[in-house]
């Protein structure tokens, strides 16, 4: 219905003025999706470190690897949930109605009721269709070899 009443053109939604292209909960959830994957990276990293370092400096990255993946594995996911349930959604998209060019149709022509008059050409000139079913069918292929299988090799001795 909205196609015929506008002439054939789809809706175009665009952001009133001033408004924010990217909503609040949105750019939380990919920040939650940001921490998570960064846990993916960072905890392996401080993982070899705190395999290799000596001393102190491993109970250091020990500390840190607990510590970045608490925040990544349990944080990331967290920030997510928050920002779908407490933080603000887009705005509902306004409705912008183009204004487009429609060519005025012309006048339809007055509906005829009669069958138009008899053409001058007569249609006795045309050909009748060739029977086909006359034409001999071609040989078969099983014939042809087995014909050849019943052939016997002359015996030479």
């Amino acid at each position: 219905m909205h196609l015929l009443a506008h002439g054939g053109m789809l809706p175009r939604y665009q952001p009133a003025e001033g408004e924010q292209k990217v909503s609040p909960r949105k750019r939380g959830v990919k920040q939650g999706a940001v921490i998570f994957l960064l846990g993916f990276l960072l905890v392996p990293v401080l993982a070899v470190f705190t395999n290799f370092a000596p001393g102190r400096l491993s109970i250091m990255f020990e500390f840190f690897l607990i510590l970045s993946a608490l925040l990544c594995f349990v944080g990331g996911p967290l920030r997510m949930l928050i920002a779908a349930i407490f933080e603000e959604g887009a705005a509902a998209s306004q409705f912008v109605a183009q204004s487009s060019y429609v060519p005025a149709m012309p006048p339809a022509p007055a509906r005829v009721t009669a069958l138009p008059p008899a053409s001058a050409a007569p249609t006795s000139a045309w050909r009748p269709r060739p029977q086909t079913a006359e034409v001999a069918p071609p040989p078969s292929v099983t014939d042809h070899t087995t014909q050849l299988l019943n052939k016997s090799e002359p015996e030479t001795e």
